[in-house]
């Protein structure tokens, strides 16, 4: 049985910086595509950042320059590095996994491409 599990989230003050994880079980990871995705109250579900088998990444504009995505291969963990948090950045955040590996990154950020989906840990950034 797959399973992700997000861990990490919270609150924290403009400015400052915050590291998910996403502990991914029931198939090798390394071999998929994964990204993070956000959803906050009354808005779509948007695509952040993503990481392709080949280990390319992409990211949604509103983060360039702030969030980094990395893998470890090795233990099946997904990571999402926040740094120089915004207030907008707050939403609820999810892992997913287990789209083809071979697609390139920028259609990663789209979530028809995935198979499986984490529940999703609170990111609350205030001013």
């Amino acid at each position: 049985q797959v399973q992700l599990v997000e861990s990490g989230g919270g609150s924290v003050q403009a400015g400052g910086s915050l590291r998910l994880s996403c502990a991914a079980s029931g198939y090798h990871s390394s071999n998929y595509g994964m990204g993070w995705f956000r959803q906050a109250p009354g808005k779509e579900r948007e695509g952040v950042v993503s990481i392709n088998s080949g280990g390319t990444t992409a990211s949604a504009d509103s983060v360039k320059g702030r969030f980094t995505i990395s893998k470890d291969n090795a233990n099946n963990i997904l990571y999402l590095q926040m740094n120089s948090l915004k207030p907008e950045d707050t939403a609820t955040y999810y892992c997913a996994g287990g789209a083809n590996g071979v697609l390139a990154a920028w259609l990663l950020l789209q979530s028809i491409w995935y198979a499986y989906w984490g529940q999703g840990t609170q990111v609350t950034v205030s001013t």
